[in-house]
């Protein structure tokens, strides 16, 4: 396997996702001019998407708490090799220990977060916790997460490979390690020297991040239209199976009240005829008893 650590873009890439949130895009327009000389990287830095809310949490922990984030890799990979052999109380067990330990770990990546003033709903935690328990499930998820190059969340659906062709900043960063970065203890003393510098380029800049959340909104809204699109066919699907088995229910309903009628009128012709039998049968008797007093008197002659 060849060194990533020689591939330029991951490099810039470890410390372009190591930033806050809000200083990602400026610092990447900034690394994509300082390489302008080189017109496919600087391309390529350009093309870094910014990651999303839950994304950049993942990463924050994956850089500030490595051994946390490799305990649950570990723990994941360990549950991998042994279901196959666990029957299903162990199964059982083991996955309340995996969501136990998912969950335990994201409140860790929160607090990492409210540190550094992002304070994260309960929306971006489902997505880190959903994220995490992706990586235990699946290999690859697991490279994703260590990479610290997370642009999406990631989720588990267990209905094969999971696709994380866009869940990563670049295609390469799949065995990639993001560099441990603990945060910087402020000295005891030490007090932050304000200062305001003023930014020729924040005018360009302002309008760059703002076209960006625009780009970003507009692919959410088609993201959200394509999946209320798919479940309105779903629903149109199910109320016109329902219309169907509706139907089928009052065409069996019709049937077994047809049936009924039959079935009381068979039981008169029933009635009717058993009476007739039982005359018929009183007429036999009769006719023996006849036959029987015709023979005696013959035989008396």
């Amino acid at each position: 396997m060849s060194d990533s650590r020689s591939d330029p873009l991951l490099e810039i890439a470890d410390d372009l996702y190591a930033l806050p949130l809000a200083d990602f895009t400026p610092a990447r327009d900034a690394a994509a001019k300082e390489h302008k000389a080189d017109k496919p990287l600087s391309a390529a830095i350009k093309g870094l998407r910014k990651a999303s809310v839950a994304a950049w949490v993942v990463n924050l922990l994956v850089r500030r708490d490595p051994e946390q984030v490799d305990q649950v890799l570990a723990v994941g990979e360990a549950l991998r090799e042994a279901q196959e052999n666990l029957d299903a109380a162990q199964l059982r067990e083991f996955t309340k220990q995996r969501r136990q330990l998912t969950a335990s770990v994201t409140t860790a990546a929160r607090r990492l977060a409210r540190e550094e003033g992002v304070r994260t709903t309960e929306s971006v935690a489902e997505q880190v916790e959903a994220t995490l328990t992706a990586a235990m499930l699946d290999p690859d998820a697991a490279k994703a997460v260590r990479s610290g190059l997370l642009v999406t969340s990631i989720a588990a659906t267990g209905l094969g490979d999971l696709d994380l062709s866009g869940a990563v900043a670049v295609p390469d960063a799949l065995g990639f390690s993001a560099k441990a970065r603990p945060a910087a203890a402020p000295g005891p003393s030490a007090r932050p020297q304000l200062r305001v510098v003023p930014d020729p380029d924040a005018e360009e800049k302002a309008r760059a991040a703002a076209d960006e959340r625009l780009a970003d909104a507009r692919a959410a809204l088609k993201e959200s239209e394509k999946e209320q699109r798919a479940a309105r066919r779903a629903v149109e699907k199910l109320q016109a199976r329902t219309l169907q088995i509706q139907s089928e229910i009052d065409e069996l309903r019709s049937r077994i009240a047809a049936l009924e009628d039959t079935l009381e009128e068979v039981d008169e012709d029933l009635a009717q005829a058993e009476a007739e039998e039982a005359e018929a049968g009183e007429a036999v008797e009769e006719a023996r008893a006849a036959v029987e007093a015709a023979r005696e008197a013959r035989e008396r002659l």
